[in-house]
């Protein structure tokens, strides 16, 4: 079982603390890969989302969700990712089925199901105590890093 602790995910992925969304990749191949975040009380949205009943607000799991996917994409790039990341250009069929509670463990499985040139799709299914809490499929498109760190 292949997995990534916080430090490889941040070599992947751009995004850091407080919008850094997946904790650990648990298991990953050419086409899929399962990854986690864990949900706690201390989040900042749960300031205001909502104080008396606090519920993680529906962006915030499509954006873990897409970070879990991002991670896939930049390994099957490997090295060719350079300072590529994948931009957010749209999701279809969104389901929210289930709330997102604080002590929860997110789960999100993604399989890549198109990836040619500089676009490409991921299926993306995400799961609280292995029920679907959440599903969409992911369009993406690969761009330059936007980060004058990643230039020099």
């Amino acid at each position: 079982m292949a997995e990534l602790d916080i430090k490889e995910i941040q070599k992947i992925l751009k995004q850091r603390y407080p919008f850094l969304m997946v904790d650990r990749i648990t298991d990953y191949d050419e086409t899929h890969v399962t990854g986690y975040k864990n949900v706690t009380i201390n989040e900042a949205f749960f300031q205001g989302h909502f104080p008396d009943d606090p519920v993680m607000p529906g962006v915030m799991i499509m954006e873990s969700m897409g970070q879990v996917a991002s991670v896939l994409v930049g390994l099957r790039l490997g090295e060719e990712q350079g300072n590529k990341i994948a931009f957010f250009a749209g999701a279809d069929k969104i389901r929210f089925r289930k709330p997102v509670k604080p002590g929860d463990k997110l789960v999100t499985k993604a399989e890549l199901t198109r990836l040619r040139g500089v676009s490409g799709k991921a299926k993306v299914t995400a799961y609280v105590d292995d029920e679907i809490v959440s599903e969409a499929e992911f369009l993406f498109i690969l761009g330059d890093s936007l980060s004058k760190d990643d230039k020099e």
